[in-house]
């Protein structure tokens, strides 16, 4: 075979097996184009899903979420703060007699049956000398609370003085500043200040106005020391009268199941502490007094720091669990400030007087209590939560055109959820209650607000933080 005939057939060759590929290309396409308009639904809906995506995120790309506030409106209204408690109806109409004195009957002055008034003698003791001991102690007590409370006052008007020296004392400071800087001659030395006087007189003006924060807040303290010295007084009163020798009636009524005769040997109820070791006296139970109005009794228990708070005849709201929608009204009859302790815990029972009622309530209820301890009208309230604090001092964030400005007040009294405005703040401001921001918190104010529990969720937690 000559060359020229082996080029042609060679190139005959490639030929055919180029027309086999392109043959063998075409019939691929043909079945995929088949089976793509086979399963042509498919293919619609994902491409539709992507372009869904595709359409969203370009429509969010540069959104960011913007911060909400809520808020509430400061309002003028009533304060009122009180001291929960809960115990138990002890009594419908019957009022214990009771004592702390040991020793022997010399003198009994009613029977069973008869009608007595509070405070009328009931029983004369002739105390053995344990309980003179107690009673001799239980009066110098009384005497010395007398005394602190007669130092507490005295020293209210000691901390008034003061607090009116360092005022002046400011401003004589402010004064040396003044003139320091409007002259350069110091008036003392009749030379020009030198940079030590200077200072000196910057920091006395620094150091005279915290001396005068230091003594107003002694005389704005100096009403609670009063108040606290009066509790102690009429507790140390009350131990006196439940150690004393003369036994008097508790309530006025009828009295019954006296157990006391001329002659007759009495004991007090003893106990020793199981934290101090100590004796611990309590009054034992010599007789009732019906009381006629069929007024009840409930007996709740006091904590340490409440129970310096409470006093007879501050007034009482009830509610028990038997009749959840309705509220009751009272006042404090008494306060055992004895004590008993209990794994560690001490409790004060106060006895409850309620008013009349016509529902039928029996011993042994349930019954939550809201000691009313003070009730000021017509001041300016706000949450508790729009109240915060810093390094700067106290302050709301008001709302003004939609955006919060920081707002410095003055607050007073306050109770679980509300606080008293003194300055600072107009009715019908509206206070930021809390801040949610949905790229980092929700943020709940509140004066020395702390870290709350975290929330998880899909793509991350919700951190809430509030008082």
């Amino acid at each position: 075979m000559s060359k020229k005939k082996s080029d042609k057939v060679v190139q005959s060759n490639a030929k055919q097996r180029a027309v086999g590929a392109f043959a063998m290309v075409r019939n691929k396409v043909k079945v995929f184009i088949g089976w793509l308009l086979a399963k042509r639904s498919r293919v619609v809906l994902v491409f539709l899903i992507f372009l869904a995506i595709g359409i969203f995120a370009w429509t969010w790309r540069d959104k960011t979420p913007e911060i909400q506030y809520q808020t509430a409106t400061a309002e003028v209204g009533s304060l009122i703060t009180s001291i929960a408690a809960s115990g138990t109806i002890t009594s419908g109409n019957n009022t214990s007699v009771t004592t702390k004195v040991s020793g022997t009957v010399s003198k009994v002055y009613v029977t069973n049956g008869d009608t007595v008034t509070k405070g009328q003698k009931i029983a004369e003791v002739t105390p053995d000398d344990y309980a003179a001991e107690r009673q001799t102690a239980a009066w110098v007590a009384y005497l010395e609370a007398s005394e602190n409370l007669l130092s507490a006052k005295n020293n209210k008007a000691l901390a008034d003085i003061a607090m009116w020296e360092a005022r002046q004392n400011v401003l004589d400071a402010q004064e040396a500043v003044d003139n320091m800087n409007d002259n350069d001659t110091n008036p003392v030395t009749n030379e020009v200040y030198t940079d030590g006087e200077r200072m000196i007189i910057t920091k006395t003006l620094d150091q005279s106005r915290l001396a005068f924060d230091v003594a107003e807040a002694k005389y704005n303290n100096s009403n609670a020391d009063i108040s606290n010295a009066s509790a102690k007084v009429a507790a140390a009163l009350r131990d006196y009268q439940e150690n004393a020798s003369t036994i008097v009636a508790p309530a006025s009524g009828t009295i019954s199941d006296l157990s006391l005769a001329e002659g007759l040997v009495i004991n007090a109820n003893s106990q020793t502490s199981s934290t101090s070791g100590a004796t611990i006296i309590s009054p034992q139970t010599i007789g009732k007094i019906s009381n006629p109005s069929g007024q009840l009794q409930a007996q709740v228990s006091l904590s340490e720091i409440d129970v310096i708070s409470v006093a007879a005849n501050q007034k009482v709201t009830l509610t028990l669990d038997a009749y959840p929608d309705k509220t009751f009204t009272g006042k404090v009859l008494s306060v055992d400030t004895s004590g008993s302790s209990n794994q560690g815990v001490t409790s004060y029972p106060a006895t409850i007087l309620l008013d009349k009622t016509s529902v039928e309530i029996y011993p042994n209820m349930a019954v939550t209590a809201q000691i009313l301890l003070d009730v000021k009208a017509e001041v300016l309230l706000v949450p508790s939560s729009a109240v915060k604090s810093d390094m700067n001092g106290i302050y709301v964030e008001a709302m003004a055109d939609g955006k919060p400005q920081r707002k410095e007040v003055e607050i007073g009294d306050a109770n679980d959820s509300q606080t008293e405005i003194v300055s600072g703040l107009s009715e019908g401001a509206d206070v930021v209650t809390a801040t949610i921001d949905p790229n980092q918190e929700i943020n709940f104010g509140g004066t020395g607000g702390f870290d709350g529990s975290a929330f998880g969720g899909a793509g991350g937690g919700v951190r809430i933080i509030g008082r």
